[in-house]
């Protein structure tokens, strides 16, 4: 088994790997950029989601790339599952494996479980986020889209202000910024700084307006309201004083500046909202981007080579979009030819039925026991 094929963090990866998952990814952010925005990339492959932990857009996005891929997908959450009574992880997982699974894609919040799912499994295995340790799949969306903004990574000046020590999205950027060449710096409160975090290659200061002075990029992390009860903050009015991201803060920046955040925003205690929706936010667009980052990921899993989305797929895609387009002008002379609006229905419930791929014998239309 090549283990290259699993993502687990990108503190295993070189830059050059790195560089290879941003590349596909913008070769499949063009791909969703057309009028029907899917490859048959992982057709006859199945994947499945296990999610240990609340999740809206990774689990969304994971979904919808898998979709665009055209995998088979199957989706687990812990909730209602076996793991309620007992099941342990690696057991859940080898039963799933035992459904013939190509890849995994694990949330958990366990630090480290997605790494022991791949020493076990022979399927691929992607790191959706692992406690506070790395969430890669979100550092590459943001690593992407810096480097569409700006052109570039080395030499971008990044600071990450926040709940440091508890965000696996900070030490998955610091992993990448550090590899591609970024010079980040790292703000919060000193109780949610991590002890020697200088050494992943970033500078540390308690103080928001010296880390974001002239910058490129800040990226706000959410706060984590439960650390306000364990008294690692005086209040979260405290915390949206000192490092809260306002109109003013952000002009010590520049006019260039990105604004970026993991998600889910806490407005106006993180950022406020006139920030968070303003002319320098690109927030949203992570979240666009992210389906084409983890199409990559998913492509790299499927053991192909991550720069290598060849011809022969964009051809036979683009070639679904002419049949596509000539079926359904097809569809609408049948219709429009019957006489009545009753005959009308009739006439489309016909086509559809004879559009279905079991009904019509379409290759893809395979049936998986």
């Amino acid at each position: 088994m090549n283990r290259k094929r699993d993502l687990l963090g990108l503190a295993e990866l070189e830059r050059g790997e790195i560089e290879h998952l941003l590349d596909s990814a913008g070769v499949f952010k063009a791909v969703l950029e057309r009028p029907i925005p899917k490859v048959p990339t992982l057709r006859g492959q199945t994947v499945a989601n296990l999610f240990f932990e609340s999740s809206t857009r990774t689990r969304i996005s994971f979904e919808l790339a898998e979709k665009r891929l055209s995998a088979d997908v199957v989706n687990f959450s812990a909730g209602g599952s076996s793991v309620s009574k007992g099941e342990t992880l690696l057991d859940t997982a080898r039963n799933v494996q035992a459904m013939q699974i190509d890849a995994i894609v694990i949330r958990h919040s366990s630090a480290g479980a997605p790494h022991f799912l791949a020493r076990h499994l022979d399927a691929a295995v992607i790191n959706a986020g692992d406690g506070a340790h790395e969430h890669p799949t979100q550092a590459l969306l943001d690593l992407f889209t810096m480097r569409e903004h700006k052109g570039r990574i080395a030499g971008l000046r990044v600071a990450i202000v926040g709940d440091i020590e508890h965000s696996r999205v900070a030490r998955s950027n610091l992993w990448g910024l550090s590899k591609l060449g970024a010079e980040v710096t790292v703000c919060g409160p000193a109780t949610l700084l991590p002890v020697e975090i200088e050494r992943l290659g970033c500078r540390v200061t308690t103080r928001l307006e010296e880390a974001i002075e002239g910058v490129d990029v800040i990226m706000a992390l959410r706060i984590q309201l439960e650390r306000q009860r364990q008294g690692r903050l005086p209040s979260l009015r405290e915390y949206a004083r000192l490092y809260g991201l306002t109109r003013e803060r952000v002009a010590l920046a520049g006019s260039e500046v990105m604004i970026m955040h993991p998600g889910p925003i806490n407005r106006g205690i993180e950022i406020t909202q006139e920030v968070a929706d303003g002319p320098f936010s690109v927030i949203l667009e992570q979240v666009t981007h992210g389906v084409a980052v983890r199409m990559a990921a998913l492509f790299r899993a499927s053991g192909f080579d991550p720069g290598a989305l060849g011809e022969g797929e964009a051809a036979e895609a683009e070639a679904g979009e002419t049949e596509a387009a000539e079926g359904e002008s097809k569809t609408e002379k049948t219709v429009e030819a019957a006489a009545t609006p009753r005959a009308k229905l009739r006439a489309q419930a016909a086509v559809e039925r004879l559009a279905h791929p079991l009904a019509a014998g379409v290759p893809g239309g395979r049936i998986h026991d």
